[in-house]
């Protein structure tokens, strides 16, 4: 098999007339210029080049392949230009839904470098904890936490599992413990809330554990809630992809048996080839997984 590499060497031992002098323009060194010359030959089964001490000269049968070669460093270079035209032409504003939570915590760096990589792209950030309708234009794309999908027509990835469970800080672990299953709860300060997205959800929880009644601040936010678990106020359920991240926080239960919440990148199938919207789901899927 050819190594198309290996025309780099060729062309530049053709240029300099040595081994040495591809090294130098290549960066390499002398006996890598040599070897990868060698291994040229071998593939093609010609000898390209006359060793002399004056240096390499060219041989009848790679004077025949130089002007091909020279022709394959032609097309690489403008498929490279090619390229980054491509991603410099990459433009336009993406709309961007996700909760306050994951905004705050995972993606402020990212869309810096998001931003260092694409440099025409604007994002709109939308850190409503409610749902936007994509199918209706809403969003372009949303990055959300859910069981399961709905609405027509949305093409998804999911970047990772994300079940909801409960953690506490390691302040509040040094003076209190940790608890380690449902029946431990009871004693323990606990912070509720949620907002539309998980409150219900999270306040039949709370009943199911019988600690309702040791609620002492509510939160309308999950990121009310990461703040006040912070804080030392007490425990409260957190989503895990979040919350297992951070170094001051610590799970004390497991996630619910059959938990099957999933953090997701979503779009529209009518935009899932748009450059853009296609260049930043690429560049989110890649950072957060």
């Amino acid at each position: 098999m050819l190594d198309w590499t290996d025309l780099r060497y060729f062309l530049a031992v053709a240029r300099t007339g040595s081994t040495l002098g591809a090294g130098r323009a290549l960066g390499v060194s002398q006996t890598t210029a040599a070897r990868r010359i060698a291994a040229l030959e071998a593939a093609l089964e010609l000898t390209l080049f006359e060793r002399r001490q004056s240096g390499y000269v060219l041989t009848p049968a790679g004077a025949a392949l130089l002007d091909s070669a020279a022709g394959v460093e032609t097309a690489a270079g403008a498929f490279a230009d090619t390229a980054a035209a491509q991603t410099r032409e990459i433009s336009g504003t993406v709309k961007l839904t996700t909760g306050e939570i994951y905004a705050v915590t995972l993606l402020a760096p990212i869309l810096r470098d998001l931003h260092v990589a694409h440099p025409g792209i604007r994002i709109e950030l939308d850190t409503s904890d409610e749902v936007r309708d994509l199918c209706a234009g809403a969003a372009d794309i949303a990055l959300r936490s859910t069981k399961q999908l709905s609405g027509d027509g949305l093409v998804a990835r999911r970047i990772a599992w994300d079940p909801w469970t409960v953690y506490c800080s390691r302040t509040y672990a040094a003076a209190n413990g940790v608890p380690r299953n449902r029946h431990q709860l009871k004693g323990h300060v606990m912070i509720g809330g949620g907002g539309p997205g998980v409150g219900a959800y999270y306040r039949a929880w709370l009943q199911a554990a019988g600690v309702e009644d040791a609620v002492v601040v509510h939160h309308n936010t999950p990121l009310g809630l990461l703040s006040s678990v912070r804080a030392g106020v007490g425990l409260a359920a957190l989503p895990s992809f979040v919350a297992d991240r951070d170094p001051d926080l610590i799970r004390c239960l497991p996630p619910m048996e059959g938990d099957t919440m999933g953090l997701y990148l979503i779009t529209h199938e009518r935009l899932r080839h748009t450059p853009r919207v296609r260049a930043v789901m690429d560049f989110l899927a890649d950072r957060l997984t």
